[in-house]
């Protein structure tokens, strides 16, 4: 099968080697974690053209001339058409970026001739999942919760696929998206979100405190699982019912008991009751999979 490189970029960036499926050596970071933490906002003041050189420099270190690689796939948040970030309110200085162009041109200049596709990271891990667990045939989605609120769904279709930014209440105080919208998910459930809606705690301290009896946490937390069940009823409204993957960097935060007691109460058609919830712990290889997948067919 061909080889491909993979190359995901969210709180950090993360790429490695394609082969049948698998990650061939080990996977290569930048920021390298210090002591197990990632900082959360290392990539976020690096300007766009520093980013392009890091990642051409790790995809050559992977996947010098001579390798076999025959493509590289580049994943990271936001809407991302036709190899050009339109819009990415979690890394902004990637907006109106031609990601697609600026990778292979600094490839070429680096003596490496590799077409390259772009994808939402979201996507990348649902094509991973599908690559890695033989669901190339069907239909994947799947959740990611970190510093926003990911949608990623297998096979890729035409459109923005914003399901973070999906509307979950009317409630008009409810505007702490970093997109500037009212009501959305990621205006809940997201890192950044949470910190300007609680000024005194951190996101891990809400859901701590939340198991400890406090009520203004433990209404927060009942409104974070209702919001993402809110946004799963939608879905299935929309595309039917299936199964549903919750992953990411801050995936121990979801109680699935409550998800589903919730959701419960939103999908009544007996048609689309048919619904499955899967919680799998993060595995920054999956997407980096997914993005070497997505590669295969550019």
């Amino acid at each position: 099968m061909a080889k491909t490189v993979g190359v995901v970029m969210t709180d950090r960036i993360a790429a490695g080697l394609i082969d049948g499926h698998a990650i061939a050596g080990s996977l290569r970071y930048f920021p390298e974690p210090e002591g197990g933490e990632i900082d959360e906002n290392g990539l976020i003041e690096m300007p766009a053209e520093s980013l392009w050189d890091l990642i051409c420099d790790l995809v050559a270190a992977l996947a010098p001339a001579g390798s076999g690689v025959e493509a590289v796939g580049m994943a990271m948040p936001g809407m991302i058409r036709s190899g050009v970030v339109e819009d990415s309110p979690n890394l902004p200085q990637l907006k109106g970026a031609k990601v697609a162009e600026a990778i292979k041109n600094g490839l070429t200049a680096r003596g490496l001739n590799y077409p390259v596709s772009t994808l939402n990271d979201a996507d990348a891990v649902a094509a991973g999942l599908a690559a890695t667990r033989g669901q190339l045939d069907r239909l994947v989605r799947v959740w990611t919760i970190g510093n926003g609120i990911g949608f990623g769904r297998f096979p890729n279709t035409e459109g923005p696929w914003e399901g973070g930014h999906t509307v979950v209440t009317l409630d008009p105080k409810e505007n702490y998206c970093g997109c500037g919208g009212r009501g959305h998910l990621e205006g809940i459930m997201g890192h950044r979100a949470m910190r300007l809606r609680f000024l005194d705690l951190e996101p891990h301290e809400i859901f701590e405190h939340a198991k400890n009896g406090d009520k203004r946490c433990a209404d927060f937390v009942e409104r974070w699982h209702c919001a993402l069940a809110a946004a799963t009823a939608s879905q299935i409204h929309l595309e039917g019912a299936g199964r549903f993957y919750f992953t990411g960097r801050d995936i121990d935060r979801l109680d699935l008991a409550a998800l589903r007691e919730y959701l419960y109460k939103m999908v009544k058609m007996s048609p689309l009751q048919s619904y499955s919830l899967e919680v799998l712990p993060e595995d920054p290889a999956i997407a980096v999979i997914g993005a070497g997948t997505a590669a295969k067919g550019s």
